[in-house]
Parts: structure tokens; sequence; C-alpha cells
């Protein structure tokens, strides 16, 4: 039987419907109508001579045998063709006239502030554009295009458009006012952080919503803006986690004190650089991520991934 070959289209919309989980969805995120994308499904079905969604008794396609065996080899065309036009790219632009770069918020500033100060004396004519955000928020404006290059948090949701890589590490330790009951607390028994309100970072990211880092207590707050949690756990109005380089002056003085909690005492916070697949690698990103990378190997409280092995 012969096979037709299909398009890179026709590719990018069965990769779309996969990943988005409906046909709805593929239109949404490719800017198509909900037709187009149907047409072209059943037109790649028609030159490949095999059905590959399930769309009887299910809201959702599910994928057929056949779906599943062609997924892997149509994500590589995909991806392969991607590298490509990155690589295009990047021989034809060389240095980039701009460049996006969104920050967690949890990544230590004083290292930033520093990469930066560099960065406005090496590359004078690249606009750099700034965002510090939280959580799933970093990624989400690495897949919208608003930033090029992403330092992000741990990963709350996988994202078939990004690249990944780690970098390092911070530690998130718990705290609370010393007037604060858990504080006051010699030994604190397992389940006692439940009973009091954690102060909890959220992020305003669609992609990571519903989804919690580290939540154990019952009653919870949640702010955007690390520096509003960091005042509020100062005046005892609830515990939770930060990362010991920013409160490293607090602890000394007192002004906060570290919960041994039996449920978290402490755990690692792991920062990842994204970026799009098919975002061409310009020289001013690559000097930003490896300066990041560098100056986080400094930080007394960071790890790189070798380290933390």
């Amino acid at each position: 039987m012969d096979v037709g070959q299909p398009t890179l289209d026709q590719l990018r919309l069965f990769l779309a419907v996969v990943d988005e989980g409906s046909f709805n969805a593929a239109a949404r995120k490719l800017g198509r109508a909900i037709s187009v994308v149907s047409y072209g499904i059943v037109t790649l079905e028609t030159q490949l001579g095999v059905t590959l969604f399930d769309r009887e008794g299910s809201k959702k396609p599910v994928l057929t045998p056949a779906g599943k065996a062609m997924l892997a080899q149509a994500r590589a065309v995909a991806d392969n063709v991607d590298a490509l036009i990155a690589g295009v790219r990047n021989f034809n632009q060389g240095l980039e006239a701009e460049l996006g770069l969104a920050i967690d918020v949890m990544f230590p500033t004083h290292l930033v502030a520093e990469v930066l100060r560099e960065f406005q004396l090496l590359y004078p004519t690249v606009l750099l554009r700034l965002y510090v955000e939280a959580l799933g928020t970093i990624a989400a404006m690495v897949v919208d295009g608003r930033a090029e290059l992403g330092i992000a948090g741990p990963e709350l949701v996988a994202i078939p458009d990004l690249e990944r890589e780690a970098i390092g590490e911070v530690e998130l330790i718990p705290v609370a006012a010393p007037d604060h009951p858990l504080a006051r607390m010699d030994v604190i028994p397992p389940g006692e952080a439940r009973k009091h309100r954690q102060l909890v970072l959220t992020d305003r990211s669609q992609l990571t919503q519903g989804r919690d880092f580290s939540v154990f207590a019952a009653s919870t707050w949640r702010l955007g803006d690390l520096g509003a949690r960091h005042a509020l756990m100062r005046e005892g109005i609830g515990w939770g986690n930060m990362p010991r380089h920013l409160i490293a002056t607090d602890l000394a003085t007192g002004r906060l004190k570290r919960l041994i909690l039996p449920e978290a005492p402490g755990m690692a916070y792991r920062f990842h650089a994204v970026w799009r697949r098919d975002c061409p690698i310009g020289p001013a990103r690559t000097w930003v991520l490896d300066a990041l990378r560098e100056r986080l190997t400094r930080c007394p409280d960071a790890k790189t991934p070798r380290q933390a092995d």
C-alpha cells in the first residue's frame, strides 16, 4: 500500500492535538480555526491510510495504536526542523537586538544585579527586558515569547515546547517570627504545622493553576510577592519556606527563627534554564546563561548540579 507524504504543517497539527488534548485547544494554540485542524488531521489519516485518533466514546481524542506508533517519529521530525530553523536564524541574525530575561523570584537578587551590570558593558546595543516572577509564570513567559530565556524553579508541569538545563539550587528552610506558636515549641510534633497558617508563594500562570509547591498547612495565604511574604512572616502572621540566602540576617539577629519540622526541615529549590526549541541561540543569551550559572556557584547557600549529586 502506497503511503502519502505528510507535510510539516500536518505533523504540527497532529502534535498540537496530542499535546493540548483536544482539537479545540490545538486550534487555540496554533491560532487556527478548528475546522482547519480537523481537516488537516483527516487528510493526514487519509494519506497515511491509518486512524490516528479514536474519536468514539470520549469527549477528547485518544491516540490509537497507529497514532502512538507515529508520535515519536513525528515529534523527532518537528524537533529537527525546529533545530534547523533556529540554526539558520542564528546564522542570519548574529547578535540579538533584544533579549527578554525572566528570572524566578527565589534566585539570589544580588547575583542577578552583578550579571546585568556586566551585561550592559559587554552588550550596550542589546535591549534587555527583565522580568522577576514566580513558579510557572517563568515558563509561561518563555512559551508565549515574552522572554527568550527563563531561569525557572522546579518543574511543576512538563512543557514539550521548552528545552531545560539544570543550573543549580538554593536551600529553602521553614521559618517564623520568634513569637509564633511554632517557634516557641522546643519540639514540633508531626502534623502540628498543618494547624497554623502557611504563607505560600503563588503565581499568575495558567500553566500551573491548581498546583502547589511545598504546601503543608490547611490554612494558607497565597502571595505572588516574595517581599510581602517575608514582611508578614516577620510580623508573626504565618510561617513558610524562605531561601536561606534571603533571610540570613533575620536568622542572625533573631527576627526569624528556623523551624525544625518533621515533615520538611529544609529542601532544595532547583533552578533550570528554559528556552523555546525554535528560538535562535544568540551570543547575548549564551553569555547571560553562563554568567548566571557561574555566579550561582559562588553563592554560599547554593549548589551546582554536580555539587548536588
